[in-house]
């Protein structure tokens, strides 16, 4: 999952060199597009001293939104002209380390990603190259303790060329992953480890204690050992004033039992959610207007596109009745109090006071339709009155916060959008980041923007270093969920960046009431929705060529219509691609590459090919120990997760997940650049080789002698 650290410390991708660290006269050598270091090793530091306690925390709350407003009012008067001509772009890939136990058929979470970041770190340090030349790799932190993300270091350029960048640098960061593991372990890409908090699903087993979550099932030591992590977990149960409540529907099997069934899948810990992978792309925008117009119509993609890769059919152990991990993480952030939800107070937990909840964001009190983690509420592109047509969801906003935008010089708009992030509280808050310079600072504004996990998110540009140019206005896309392979995950990230583009080249009107969206949002949850739903989708992409009753009418069509095509009127996205690569003059290597990822996509989406969701359960259900009754035993999830290993690493062949397409087999002999050194080789050592190679030259020479050569059996003629 995205880590939830707010962006002040996590910056996302073109923000830094990330954890390696590197001095500012070693940055400013890389290539320049680098932008500002993210928290790394330094963060590591951090003391629970440097952060209020939730109590201590209270009275800054309001401090602290009235401030991101100001420092948001600053930031975007001075960045409001910034234009980037250069398109940058990457992902982000989050990886499960788990140990599979071949004597024992088991898989386990291994709590062993801080041990190995730092490995990770020291060897891309040591082996890197910084002649801008090769793939570089980048890695953070995640909110489980099993977890890695990597990101590509540098990021892809606005070139064919760069297309083709991206699956060899998944496959790079899988290799060097790989390289630093031990012989039994792997790094798998599937969004939700499927018996987590099950039994002994932790290697070494979790420590006992819960201080943060009380959870009964997911003890604190799976939270990454920084004090931020565990500090949003904390806050987020205190502001609820109880434990996460997560709920998934359970598969109803032939021998599944009846009460279970009706209790559901139940999960009380944010790990659950904050827990799952998934894959990420980012995009840099010409300027502020065009990053406001790709965010509004990557919004009304991010449903289909949550259909199209769904992957966790099994959640806590149990097949559940739904496909994606959306639902689960949304309700393992959800910090909002009963009243907020519009519920009866947890008998279970504490009553508080009028008095108690008084300091909070809307008194506590205030109707928040939706988690912190949940598809858009408000479009974001200015363009006044087409908006209101669109935007009809009940999107509150904190008043305070939206009449000082206005006064501010914000349009509409924009203003409303930061306004309704604004009605939430800060989740961590930084004793020694408190008072701060607003004309120059952007902490308090990034403390709530980076704790609004949307399906997109809108990101400013941050603060400009000495290091590298100035990073501008991006996007990044956020819903997908993350394959199995890196064949896939490149097919799907190639995908969001061509359409970004083709939606730009062709003027698309994607626009759909955000009522609409989000049912799209709840069907791309049920079992195998990418065939058995059907998803709201505007009848005209461009305007019609000739005049029609209403060419803002929209209907409901399957992913694959949206994908190639619907009558004589709705073109698909993917025929598009392929009209924009022929107008661009695509370069033929490029497009052949490109063919092979929309034909998966496309093959996915008419159902020739699997989900890896349908895929996986399938396995579990065709499995021996599988009784029929929705559980997943241990001997099950050990050859589901080894399943996913192999097709993954390449010794598996899933022709029903990837058609023909290979994969070759992982090497790690290759996973780092071997520089030609300078040293002097010692003595010893020299000796020793001149003597080894000398020995097997003479024995490979006296062999080719024999066998006729010169000096040995006929003469040639």
């Amino acid at each position: 999952m995205p880590s939830p650290v707010p962006r002040p410390v996590h910056l996302k991708l073109f923000l830094g060199i990330a954890a390696l660290l590197l001095s500012a006269c070693e940055a400013a050598r890389l290539p320049p597009h680098i932008g500002r270091v993210r928290g790394g090793a330094g963060e590591q530091q951090l003391s629970k001293d440097e952060m209020f306690a939730f109590d201590e925390a209270l009275p800054w709350l309001s401090y602290v939104r009235e401030h991101g407003v100001q420092q948001f009012v600053a930031m975007f008067h001075d960045n409001k002209a910034l234009t980037s001509d250069e398109l940058l772009w990457g992902d982000e890939i989050e990886y499960h380390l788990v140990r599979l136990d071949e004597k024992q058929k088991t898989a386990k979470v291994a709590l062993r990603a801080e041990e190995v970041l730092e490995v990770l770190r020291q060897k891309e340090h040591q082996f890197g190259r910084r002649d801008g030349f090769g793939e570089a790799c980048s890695w953070h932190p995640e909110y489980g303790a099993w977890m890695v993300e990597g990101t590509p270091r540098v990021p892809y350029g606005g070139y064919t060329a760069d297309l083709r960048r991206v699956e060899h640098n998944m496959r790079l960061r899988r290799k060097r992953l790989a390289a630093v593991l031990r012989p039994d372990e792997h790094a798998i890409t599937m969004p939700a480890f499927p018996t987590l908090g099950v039994g002994d699903f932790a290697e070494p087993a979790a420590a006992a204690g819960n201080d943060a979550t009380l959870s009964a099932s997911a003890p604190d030591a799976l939270i990454t050992p920084l004090p931020r992590f565990h500090a949003l977990t904390r806050n987020i149960r205190l502001r609820r004033g109880s434990k996460v409540d997560i709920r998934a529907p359970l598969l109803r099997d032939a021998k599944t039992d009846a009460a279970e069934l009706a209790r559901g899948i139940e999960m009380d810990a944010m790990a659950y959610g904050m827990g799952c992978c998934c894959l990420q792309v980012t995009f840099q925008a010409r300027d502020i207007d065009e990053s406001r117009h790709l965010y509004d119509h990557l919004a009304v993609l991010a449903p289909v596109m949550l259909a199209l890769t769904a992957a966790t059919p099994v959640l806590h152990g149990r097949l559940a009745d739904t496909d994606v991990r959306w639902a689960t993480v949304a309700a393992s952030v959800d910090d909002r109090t009963p009243f907020e939800r519009g519920v009866p107070p947890d008998e279970s937990a504490p009553r508080r006071s009028a008095e108690e909840l008084a300091p909070l964001a809307g008194g506590g009190v205030a109707p928040l339709p939706k988690s912190r983690y949940e598809s858009i509420s408000v479009y974001l592109a200015n363009c006044g009155g087409c908006m209101k047509r669109y935007n009809d969801l009940d999107a509150p906003v904190d008043g305070r916060s939206l009449e000082r935008l206005l006064e501010g010089g914000v349009d509409e708009d924009l203003a409303r959008h930061v306004a309704h992030l604004f009605v939430r509280d800060p989740l961590v808050i930084m004793k020694s980041r408190l008072r701060l310079d607003d004309a120059t600072e952007t902490d308090h504004f990034e403390n709530l923007q980076g704790t609004n996990w949307q399906t997109v998110r809108w990101k400013p540009p941050p603060r400009a270093t000495a290091c590298g140019p100035q990073v501008g206005w991006r996007v990044e896309f956020r819903s997908m969920e993350v394959q199995l392979t890196d064949f896939e995950n490149a097919a799907f990230t190639t995908f969001v960046v061509l359409v970004s583009r083709v939606i730009l080249a062709f003027d698309l009107n994607l626009y759909l009431p955000l009522t609409k969206v989000d049912e799209n949002m709840r069907r791309a949850h049920l079992r195998d929705a990418v065939l058995q739903q059907r998803f709201w989708f505007r009848k005209h992409m461009a305007p019609p060529e000739e005049p029609v009753d209403d060419p803002d009418a929209c209907e409901e069509m399957s992913v694959l219509e949206i994908l190639t095509g619907k009558g004589d009127h709705f073109p698909g996205l993917i025929p598009l691609i392929f009209a924009y690569l022929e107008a661009i003059q695509c370069d033929p290597e490029t497009l052949e590459l490109m063919r092979s990822y929309m034909d998966l996509l496309r093959r996915r989406a008419s159902g020739q090919l699997a989900t890896a969701a349908r895929w996986m359960r399938a396995r579990v259900a065709a499995h021996p120990s599988y009784r029929g009754d929705s559980r997943v035993p241990d001997d099950v999830a050990y050859d589901l997760v080894k399943a996913c290993a192999d097709v993954a690493e390449g010794r598996l062949r899933a022709s029903e997940l990837l058609g023909e397409q290979p994969i070759p087999p992982l090497r790690t002999d290759d996973a780092y650049y071997v520089p030609l050194m300078r040293r002097t080789i010692a003595r010893g050592e020299r000796a020793s080789l001149l003597r080894a190679y000398a020995a097997r030259y003479s024995a490979e020479r006296d062999g080719y002698e024999g066998e006729g050569g010169p000096g040995g059996g006929e003469s040639l003629p």
